[in-house]
C-alpha cells in the first residue's frame, strides 16, 4: 500500500509535467540534477554580489538563463530548492528528468505512425508501403524516408550515396542537416537560410506535439479536441527555438520517426541527435542571425499560434489609437497643447463628430 502511494505520488506529482514542457521547450539535452546545482550556487554568488553576470562565461549565461526557465515553468519550486536538503534537490531532478524522458518517449510513440501520412504524396500510396507501428524498414531503407533523412550536401539520386546509406557504410554527422528542414524540401545552395526550418513536415509535427493532432488538419490550427493542449496547459503563446530544434531532433521525432531506429538516445550514433539539436539552437541563437531568426520564428508565430499575429500587429499611425497615445505621451512629457477645434461645421464646433440624431435634423431641415 505504501509503494503504491508512493508511485502513485511520483505519476502525479506537477514537477513530472513541469519536466515534460521544459523537455519540449527549453532544453530536451539536459542533466537537470548539475543544472539545479550550479543554478543555487550561481544565484547565491550573485545575490551576495561575489559575482556578476559580467563574470560569467557564454556557457554559465547560457546554463543560468535554463535554470532561470525552469523555476518559472514550476510556481514555489525556487523556494523548494532553497529550504530543501540534497534529498529533496535531488527528487526534484528525478521528476523533471522524468517528465522529460518520457515526453520524448511519447511523442516519438506518437509521431511514429502520423508520420507516415504526411509524408505520402496527395493521391498517391508509398511504394513499398511503410507499417505506422513499425520502424526498422524506414530511413535510408524505404525511397521516400530516405530521401527526406538524406543530407542536403548529398546526392540522394547518386545510387552509389543510396547504397552507402542503406549499408551504413555512410553514417551522416549531425551537422549533416537532411532535406526535411527545407520548405518544400529543396535546398538552395547559394542561400542557406532560404526556407530552412519552415517544411510543411516540421510543422505539422509542431502541431501534433503542442497543439494536438486534430490541429494539423486545420488551416486555422486550432485544435477540435475537448482536451487542453500541451501549450494551453502551460499557457504557451509563442514558438521557442529550443521547440523548433526538438521538433526538428529525434526527441520530437521527425528525424526519428523517418528513421530506422527502434528507440532514441541521446548517444546515438546513427542519427548523432544531441548534436544535430544543439548544433540548430546554436546558429538559431546566434546574435549573427538575428535578422534571419527573427523572421523565422514570426513565420512560426504565425503558423502555430492564431491569435499571435492580433496581438503583435503594428498599430497604423494616423489611427485614433494611436493619437489617444501620442497625446498621452506628449501629456506625461509635459508638451500637450490642446489644439483649437475646427469651426468649418457648427455641429462640430466642439471637436466632436455630429451625431446619427444631428445629421438626421439637418436633413429633414
Amino acid at each position: 500500500m505504501v509503494l503504491r502511494d508512493h508511485i502513485h505520488r511520483i505519476r502525479t506529482d506537477p514537477l513530472v509535467s513541469h519536466g515534460r514542457h521544459f523537455g519540449r521547450t527549453v532544453r530536451t539535452f539536459c542533466r537537470v540534477h548539475t543544472l539545479i546545482t550550479n543554478g543555487l550556487s550561481r544565484t547565491m554568488h550573485l545575490e551576495l554580489e561575489r559575482i556578476t553576470k559580467e563574470d560569467l562565461s557564454d556557457v554559465e549565461r547560457a546554463d543560468h538563463h535554463q535554470y532561470q526557465q525552469l523555476l518559472g515553468l514550476s510556481p514555489g519550486l525556487e523556494e523548494r530548492l532553497n529550504t530543501g536538503n540534497e534529498g529533496d534537490l535531488r527528487y526534484v531532478a528525478d521528476m523533471i528528468t522524468k517528465g522529460m524522458g518520457s515526453a520524448r518517449s511519447d511523442d516519438t510513440k506518437s509521431l511514429k505512425a502520423a508520420v507516415v501520412d504526411w509524408i505520402t504524396l496527395s493521391n498517391e500510396v508509398l511504394s513499398p508501403p511503410l507499417q505506422r507501428n513499425v520502424k526498422s524498414d524506414r530511413g535510408y531503407l524505404h525511397p521516400r524516408t530516405g530521401e527526406l533523412l538524406c543530407p542536403v550536401n548529398l546526392d540522394w539520386n547518386d545510387e552509389k550515396i543510396r547504397r552507402e546509406l542503406k549499408s551504413g557504410h555512410l553514417v551522416p554527422s549531425g551537422d549533416m542537416w537532411p532535406r526535411f528542414l527545407f520548405r518544400n524540401y529543396e535546398y538552395n545552395l547559394a542561400d542557406p537560410w532560404d526556407g530552412l526550418l519552415r517544411s510543411g513536415l516540421l510543422v505539422k509535427a509542431y502541431k501534433h506535439v503542442f497543439t494536438s493532432p486534430s490541429s494539423v488538419y486545420n488551416g486555422d490550427g486550432t485544435s477540435k479536441s475537448t482536451k487542453s493542449s500541451n501549450a494551453r496547459i502551460h499557457g504557451m503563446t509563442s514558438v521557442t527555438i529550443p521547440s523548433i530544434a526538438y521538433i526538428a531532433t529525434q526527441a520530437s521525432p521527425v528525424r526519428f520517426a523517418l528513421s530506422s531506429g527502434a528507440t532514441f538516445s541521446r548517444t546515438d550514433k546513427a542519427t548523432d541527435s544531441e548534436y544535430f539539436y544543439e548544433l540548430l539552437i546554436e546558429v538559431l541563437e546566434d546574435p549573427e542571425e538575428y535578422v534571419e531568426v527573427s523572421d523565422l520564428l514570426k513565420w512560426w508565430n504565425q503558423q502555430i499560434f492564431p491569435s499571435y499575429q492580433i496581438h503583435h500587429r503594428a498599430v497604423h499611425r494616423d489611427s485614433v489609437a494611436a493619437k489617444i497615445k501620442d497625446r498621452r505621451r506628449l501629456i506625461a512629457g509635459g508638451s500637450w497643447k490642446a489644439m483649437e477645434p475646427s469651426s468649418s461645421n457648427s455641429s462640430q464646433s466642439d471637436g466632436r463628430s455630429p451625431s446619427p440624431g444631428a445629421l438626421e435634423q439637418e436633413a429633414q431641415s
